[in-house]
């Protein structure tokens, strides 16, 4: 079979999995209740029998009550006993298929979370999620999956250094997963094959600033139609990196180099056309290097809301932002399926889900309510057991539902769990994030990031604003009062304690935005992979905050052409 044949037979085989996919999860939205306890039932079967199922006296015929009774809700930290026994060789302590890998995430205490992976998780968890999620993009833009240099992966890098946990074995991000070398080819992933995909040998221990880099030189002599970011701070850094990485990109492509080797024929007519767009605006942005671009996904909710109407611009005009499949290294959550601008029904095939009001504290032993029990306009705290061995764990995400498909609640990430009180006014992201949102609205401003922390000593709420155009002091005293009014309006609480006169005004910092850029950019330099260094609007590091509203040239702005 010739090459071309091969990958067609492979672009169709890839299509017929995502439609498969796509349609079991539809047939199962009109009964979240039944397909939840088929779920459960699954992992009981499957796994009662381990060291964690005896110890809290599981059986196959647990039903969802029983098991809300026997199994307390825990933190990632609470598994760690078990996972220790894993880790030391013992088998059969979470699940009876021994795991292939752990996925890796940053807990709360910055400590790496250990989430195991079996291939029995893979392939009836986390692989009809994955799949399903890109439905959407197969059937709105077919033309992309054509040529395997049309699709900008910026969010999974298969061919990256990973870890190894005790036990020697991978611990890394769902992002690097190979899924070739676990028998599914089909899920390499979209752009995973392009010509930038695997950089030469000699590049295997660059790091990840180094490596993204690499990657885009090579893919700005390609035709790109269509980024996949999910995390929606990588979509906002591209522009950023490609402004600062302009000159070395375009004399690396006049001369035929990767990383200062011999890579390919010297490219001059390209390297002028880059330069020529670099000069006319101040840098490269993707639409200078892609104009055919027709497509980004990422996760357009909380923060990400504020600020990608602006993003865009550098875009360019034929983009569609198509909202990304939402999950976490814990599990999988929704894929959207239909044209909501975002979020989507819960994956109530893959995992079991139970969830506590966002207003409300986790407690272990509490009520939790089901899927089929959330109401519209309510969020809600995710607890999430699944196959591959957790059991009633307590992410730290928080959901908003925004509506129905059948009888399935459609979900967006709304924040992350996290309090910023000051007077007993308990504000959560997302209230903050509504009111940043009607303040902005109401003073015509755009924003481009933002911080907020406490100020115990005033008191009051401070908060760092990158507007999208620069304000002076009296237009950030304007938008700190419109924020003030939106505030009281979206807390009860936060409106008693103004009144109570225990709260003062918040203060609102306007900042340059590349306050926000450089740490960014210092964390993947540092090591993080991009996927991982993600939005945070509640701050209290206070060495990040003063990196963030530092003066512009006041910190190191680093090399423009080699870094």
């Amino acid at each position: 079979m010739s090459t071309d044949r091969g990958r067609a037979a492979t672009t169709d085989a890839y299509r017929r999995r995502v439609r498969q996919e796509y349609r079991t999860l539809r047939e199962s939205l009109a009964d979240p209740r039944a397909a939840q306890e088929r779920v459960l039932a699954e992992i009981l079967t499957a796994n009662s029998a381990t060291a964690f199922g005896r110890e809290h006296g599981l059986t196959p015929d647990t039903g969802a009550d029983g098991y809300r009774k026997a199994v307390p809700i825990r933190g990632h930290e609470g598994f760690e006993p078990w996972l220790e026994r894993v880790n030391a060789g013992e088998g059969q302590v979470l699940t009876a298929e021994e795991p292939i890998a752990f996925f890796s995430s940053s807990g709360t205490t910055g400590a790496e979370k250990m989430i195991p992976v079996t291939t029995g998780f893979l392939r009836r968890s986390f692989l009809p999620f994955y799949f399903a999620g890109f439905s959407r993009l197969v059937d709105l833009h077919p033309g992309l999956l054509d040529r395997d240099d049309a699709i900008l992966n910026l969010w999974q890098d298969p061919h990256s250094k990973t870890g190894r946990a005790g036990g020697g074995r991978p611990h890394l991000g769902p992002s690097q997963l190979d899924y070739g070398k676990v028998g599914e080819e089909l899920a390499v992933g979209l752009g995973n094959r392009a010509p930038w995909s695997e950089l030469p040998a000699e590049f295997d221990d660059s790091g990840p600033w180094e490596r993204t880099y690499l990657r885009l030189r090579i893919a700005a002599e390609h035709d790109v139609l269509g980024v996949i970011a999910v995390n929606p701070a990588i979509a906002a850094a591209l522009p950023w990196q490609l402004r600062h990485w302009w000159p070395r990109m375009v004399a690396e492509i006049r001369d035929g180099t990767l990383g200062g080797s011999p890579f390919r024929e010297p490219n001059p007519a390209r390297a002028d056309e880059l330069e020529r767009a670099a000069r006319r605006g101040g840098g490269l942005r993707p639409v200078d290097l892609w104009p055919r671009l027709e497509l980004l996904l990422t996760w357009n909710t909380y923060l990400s809301r504020l600020y990608l109407p602006g993003l865009l611009d550098d875009y360019g005009p034929k983009v569609r932002v198509l909202p990304a499949p939402i999950g976490s290294s814990e599990g999988p959550l929704a894929v959207p399926v239909d044209d909501r601008p975002a979020g989507g029904p819960l994956v109530v095939t893959s995992c079991f889900y139970e969830f506590v009001p966002a207003e409300e504290e986790i407690d272990p032993r509490g009520p939790t309510l089901r899927a089929h029990e959330l109401e519209e306009g309510r969020e809600y705290h995710v607890i999430l057991s699944h196959l591959g061995g957790l059991y009633r764990c307590a992410v730290r995400d928080i959901v908003k539902v925004t509506g129905f498909v059948e009888a399935t609640p459609v979900v967006e990430y709304s924040c992350r769990k996290g309090l910023l009180s000051v007077a007993g006014e308990r504000l959560r992201e997302s209230q903050m994030l509504r009111a940043l949102a009607a303040a902005a609205e109401a003073m015509g401003l755009g924003v481009r990031n933002v911080l907020c922390r406490a100020d115990a000593e005033q008191p009051r709420h401070e908060v760092a604003v990158a507007f999208r155009e620069p304000q002076a002091g009296p237009g950030a005293a304007a938008f700190g009062a419109a924020l003030d009014r939106a505030l009281r309006a979206e807390s009860p609480a936060y409106a008693a304690a103004r009144d109570a006169e225990a709260l003062a005004p918040p203060l609102v910092r306007a900042v340059d935005p590349e306050g926000f850029w450089r740490e960014w950019r210092r964390r993947v330099q540092a090591g993080e992979r991009p996927p991982r260094v993600k939005d945070r609007v509640f701050q209290d590091d206070p060495e990040v905050w003063a990196r963030v509203t530092a003066a512009p040239g006041t910190q190191d702005e680093g090399s423009t052409t080699r870094d």
